[in-house]
C-alpha cells in the first residue's frame, strides 16, 4: 500500500503534496495545517512486542515514509534522535506517570524535534538546499528545537518566545549560544510569538527565503509524537488504557489521536489545561470553534496558549460530536495544580512539574465524575527540575538538580529583544 501523502486543512479541493514538502514547508502556503490524506493502519506485531522506543520509530514511521525514504537511512535517522530512556512510574494500582522528560532538553519535545531535524537533514542534502526555522515556544518547544537542529549546515534556527513569561530555567535553555540558533525575545505572549512566525510565512517581502517550522504546526513533529503512546502500551502490556495529556497547543493530542487511528486501542483521552480553556469549552458546548481568547500566564507556562494552532487540525481531522465523545477535558487553575504538586509529593514520594501535576488534578476530576477506575497513563511532559521556583512554592523543599541544566549556567548565551511586530522579526530573519 502506498504511503500518505498531504495536503492543507483550508484547501477543499486535497491537492496532494509528498512528506518531504510538507516537512520542509511547515506551512501549507494558504496558511493551513497539513494533513495526511490517510492514517496507515499498522500491524500491531511491529510495535507491541518492540525492545525500545527506536525499534517502534523505525518499524512505524517507515509505513509512513517508505516510498520516500529508505529503510536503512530512516533506521539511522530514528535510533540517533530516539536514543533515551522513556521509563513509566506506577503512583498506585491504576495511575502510571509516562516520563518523557528525558532526553536531552528534559522535555517530551525532544522526541519530535530531534526526529524531525534529522529527517529535515536528509531531505535538504538530497536537494542541496537550505531552510530557515522559525518556531515560537511557550517554553520547552524552543530549547528541544535549538538542541536539535543546532549545528546542522542546511539548515538556521530563529527561535521566538515571550519575554518573561517563561522559567529562568527555560530561559537558560533557550538563550544558551549554538552554532546557527538565534534566540529573540518577544514582548509579548506566547500567542504574539506564533503570529509573528505565520505573518513571516505569509509575508511577501519574504518569500524569496526558504522558510519552514519546527512548531508542532509541522505534521513532522507530529508523527515521531505518537511514538511514545504505542511504546507507553507495549511497556506496560496494557490493552487499553486511557491517556491523560496536558495540554497547549494541541500537538501532543493530536499525535495521540494519530497513534489511536494508526490501531493503538484507546478507551479515552483526556485532555488536561490550565487556564487557558479554549478547548474544554469548546468540547463543552460552552464556546463556537476558533473563538480564542488572550492568553493568561500560569505556573505550567509551557501550556499558556490561547489560541492552539493544532486545533485546526483536530477541526479538519474529527467531526465535533466524535471528538466530544472520544475526549474528556478539564481546566485547573494555578491553585489546585499546586494542591495535586503536594498531594503527589506527600502520597507518592514522587516530584512532578505544574504541567505534569495539571494532567494529574484532571484525572482525578474524570475520576470523580465518570467513577471510571480502568487504568490511565498521564504524560509528563517536562522535568520537574526545569521548575525550581514552582516546586519550591508548592513543595518547601529544595527542587532536584541536573547536571546538564547546572552546566548551563556557565555557557556563552546569544539573544536579542523584540516588539511584537513583524517589522522587527524581518530584521533579525535578515541579518542571519
Amino acid at each position: 500500500m502506498p504511503t500518505p501523502k498531504y495536503y492543507s486543512s483550508r484547501d477543499q479541493d486535497k491537492n496532494l503534496v509528498s512528506f518531504e514538502d510538507a516537512l520542509l514547508k511547515g506551512l501549507a502556503p494558504d496558511g493551513g495545517l497539513y494533513l495526511p490524506e490517510f492514517i496507515p493502519q499498522i500491524d500491531p506485531a511491529t510495535w507491541k512486542y518492540a525492545a525500545s522506543i527506536a525499534d517502534i520509530g523505525v518499524n512505524v514511521l517507515y509505513e509512513w515514509l517508505k516510498d520516500e525514504i529508505s529503510l536503512n537511512d530512516l533506521e539511522e535517522i530514528v535510533r540517533d534522535a530516539l536514543n533515551f530512556e522513556v521509563p513509566t512510574t506506577q503512583l498506585k494500582e491504576n495511575l502510571y506517570v509516562l516520563e518523557l522528560f528525558h532526553g536531552p532538553t528534559l522535555s517530551f519535545k525532544d522526541f519530535g524535534a530531534r526526529t524531525m531535524a534529522r529527517l529535515m537533514q536528509h531531505f535538504l542534502k538530497k536537494r542541496n538546499e537550505e531552510r530557515i526555522i522559525l518556531v515560537a515556544t511557550s517554553g520547552d518547544t524552543g530549547s528541544a528545537v535549538a538542541d536539535g537542529f543546532a549545528g546542522m549546515d542546511n539548515i538556521k534556527v530563529v527561535l521566538l518566545y515571550p519575554k518573561g513569561k517563561v522559567s529562568e530555567v527555560q530561559e537558560r535553555q533557550l538563550i544558551v549560544k549554538r552554532k546557527g540558533v538565534q534566540a529573540v525575545a518577544v514582548k509579548g505572549d506566547f500567542d504574539d510569538c506564533q503570529r509573528l512566525v505565520k505573518e513571516a510565512f505569509l509575508d511577501p517581502e519574504l518569500a524569496h527565503l526558504p522558510l519552514s517550522s519546527a512548531n508542532s504546526i509541522n505534521i513532522g513533529r507530529l508523527l515521531p509524537q505518537s511514538l511514545y503512546y504505542l511504546w507507553a502500551a507495549a511497556d506496560n502490556k496494557q490493552v487499553e488504557p486511557s491517556f491523560c495529556i496536558p495540554s497547549g497547543n494541541l500537538g501532543n493530542l493530536t499525535s495521540a489521536i494519530f497513534a489511536s487511528l494508526m490501531g493503538l486501542n484507546v478507551k479515552r483521552f483526556i485532555a488536561a489545561h490550565n487556564a487557558n480553556d479554549f478547548f474544554p469549552k469548546f468540547l463543552h458546548d460552552e464556546i463556537e470553534a476558533f473563538d480564542f481568547k488572550p492568553t493568561i500566564a500560569t505556573l505550567s507556562n509551557a501550556m499558556d496558549v490561547g489560541a492552539p494552532s493544532n486545533f485546526e487540525r483536530l477541526y479538519s481531522l474529527i467531526p465535533k460530536e466524535e471528538l466530544s465523545n472520544w475526549i474528556w477535558s478539564s481546566s485547573v487553575n494555578d491553585e489546585d495544580t499546586v494542591r495535586r504538586m503536594k498531594f503527589c509529593y506527600d502520597n507518592y514520594d514522587y516530584i512532578v512539574c505544574p504541567h505534569t501535576a495539571v494532567g494529574l488534578e484532571a484525572v482525578h476530576r474524570y475520576r470523580k465524575e465518570t467513577e471510571d477506575d480502568s487504568d490511565i497513563i498521564t504524560v509528563a511532559t517536562a522535568s520537574p527540575a526545569k521548575f525550581p521556583e514552582a516546586i519550591a512554592q508548592a513543595l518547601w523543599i529544595e527542587p532536584p538538580n541536573d547536571e546538564s541544566l547546572e552546566a548551563l549556567k556557565e555557557k556563552e548565551t546569544n539573544v536579542v529583544e523584540i516588539k511584537a511586530k513583524i517589522k522587527a522579526l524581518k530584521r533579525q530573519i535578515r541579518d542571519l
